[in-house]
């Protein structure tokens, strides 16, 4: 069983989390520019064993896709282009950077801490991979 990355992406730059081998724990990893993130995760995949990726998708308050969405599907394509045996899933990503932003004002930092956007994408990333680790989770139980 390999790990989950979850990528939060974005037009700038994009956050990235990835699960322990034994998928228990998201933990954040790291942001790259977007313009690199196609061959950081290829990289990242040929060090590690990655069976699932789960690009967050952002929609808005009615479950349709958001403005955001069309500069997704280039940066989907080209993941599937560049891991044709890595699974990409979409993942509802609402509120994500709200709730990275609130969890670094519950953790207690600065106000300058909370302006650095590649925290607040590390951690929407973290949010995603959880998220979608709990609804996997839930998913099984039910069957």
């Amino acid at each position: 069983m390999g790990r989950i990355m979850a990528v939060d992406y974005g037009q700038k730059r994009c956050g990235i989390a990835v699960t322990d081998p034994l998928r228990i724990i998201a933990n954040n990893l790291t942001t790259v520019p977007s313009k690199d993130a196609v061959s950081f995760i290829c990289d990242y995949v040929k060090k590690e064993h990655v069976d699932v990726i789960v690009v967050g998708e952002p929609k808005d308050m009615h479950n349709n896709p958001s403005d955001s969405t069309r500069f997704i599907e280039p940066f989907l394509n080209q993941l599937r282009k560049a891991l044709p045996s890595v699974e990409i899933k979409r993942f509802d990503e609402r509120f994500t950077s709200r709730m990275a932003f609130q969890s670094m004002i519950d953790a207690g930092l600065s106000k300058k801490q909370r302006r650095n956007k590649a925290l607040v994408d590390t951690i929407s990333a973290t949010l995603i991979l959880q998220s979608f680790m709990e609804y996997e989770s839930a998913k099984n139980r039910n069957k």
